[in-house]
C-alpha cells in the first residue's frame, strides 16, 4: 500500500486561492471596460444607447467570469485561463 499523498498546508492553500481570485477580477473587470468600449464603438454608429453598450460589456464580463471559474476546474488552480502553465 502507498504512502498516503501529503495535503498543503493552509497557508498554500490560502495563497493560491488568492492569486486565483485577484487574477479572475482582473480579467472580468478588463473584459467589462473592454467590451463597454467595444459596445460604445458600435451602438454609437448605430444611434443605440449607452445602457446597450453597458449591457454588452456587461454579458461579456459574466462569460468572462464563467470562463474563469471553468478554467478553475483544469490542472493548474492559481490561474483563470485555459492555457497551460499559465
Amino acid at each position: 500500500m502507498s504512502a498516503p499523498t501529503p495535503l498543503p498546508d493552509v497557508q498554500t492553500v490560502m495563497k493560491t486561492a488568492r492569486v486565483y481570485a485577484r487574477d479572475l477580477v482582473e480579467r472580468v473587470a478588463s473584459t467589462f471596460v473592454q467590451g463597454t468600449l467595444g459596445g460604445i464603438v458600435v451602438t454609437t454608429p448605430l444611434d443605440l444607447s449607452m445602457w446597450h453598450a453597458a449591457a454588452v460589456g456587461g454579458v461579456a464580463a459574466v462569460l468572462s467570469l464563467g470562463k474563469g471559474l471553468f478554467a478553475r476546474l483544469g490542472e493548474v488552480k492559481n490561474s483563470a485561463s485555459l492555457a497551460k502553465g499559465v
